[in-house]
């Protein structure tokens, strides 16, 4: 069994042309240590298997969660495409076993790297809608992000988008995050609070709203946001 053999026996998968899945294992330091051959790094099926990641888990959770609200549902969805569990994804099918690195990426733990597997986990998705279709596309996320889909849910960590953020700025950058109030107006009772979101010295976004708590919150989620590149 060569390797392509073995991602696809761990993904139950099988592509009808195994050069699109080869593609999406081509992170763009391989090439840097390969420039005479004539290939493409797996950004463009990575572009394309995060606009498809969104639709899908988008729709998943519109269908599964009616009695939820647009923040919930973003929340949540933020939750579970973040590269911190996306990565934990695709260690569970053994991915970065199969990714082509440079020599010196593999050297500084390049297999283990969060944001090279996500990444990696998405070009995977966009090179099996162009093998296959989005139905194949859908079986596949199923069958690997429903147990976090049950997860995130159960736990309603979705209902505290601070407490979401804090938990994905600890995972990816070891920061807990922390808020500054930077203007305050309108009359006494009618304020409106502007928030700076900051990690460590870094103002990541701001947020406005009618109390400092609302306005946090806001800044949350689109904190959340950014780190997960849905915006």
């Amino acid at each position: 069994m060569n390797n392509l053999d073995k991602l696809q026996s761990n993904t139950s998968l099988k592509f009808k042309d195994e050069h699109n899945l080869w593609q999406a294992l081509v992170h763009r330091s391989f090439l840097n240590e390969n420039k005479d051959q004539k290939m493409e790094s797996n950004e463009r099926l990575e572009f394309l298997g995060d606009a498809i990641l969104e639709l899908w888990i988008s729709d998943t959770l519109f269908k599964k969660f009616p009695e939820f609200k647009e923040g919930d549902l973003t929340n949540l969805r933020s939750l579970i495409v973040c590269t911190t569990n996306l990565a934990k994804v695709a260690q569970k099918i053994n991915l970065g076993e199969f990714i082509f690195l440079s020599k010196g990426e593999e050297t500084h733990g390049g297999r283990e790297n969060q944001s090279i597997l996500a990444d990696t986990f998405e070009a995977l998705i966009g090179s099996i809608f162009l093998d296959q279709n989005l139905a194949a596309v859908s079986k596949f996320l199923s069958k690997f992000l429903n147990p976090s889909i049950e997860y995130y849910s159960s736990q309603k960590i979705y209902k505290d988008p601070k407490s979401i953020f804090q938990e994905i700025a600890q995972a990816e950058k070891g920061i807990t995050p922390h808020y500054q109030t930077l203007k305050e107006s309108g009359p006494d009772h009618k304020k409106i609070f502007k928030v700076g979101l900051y990690l460590n010295e870094e103002l990541v976004t701001t947020g406005q709203g009618p109390s400092k708590q609302r306005a946090e919150e806001d800044a949350s989620v689109k904190a959340t946001k950014i780190f997960t590149n849905l915006v």
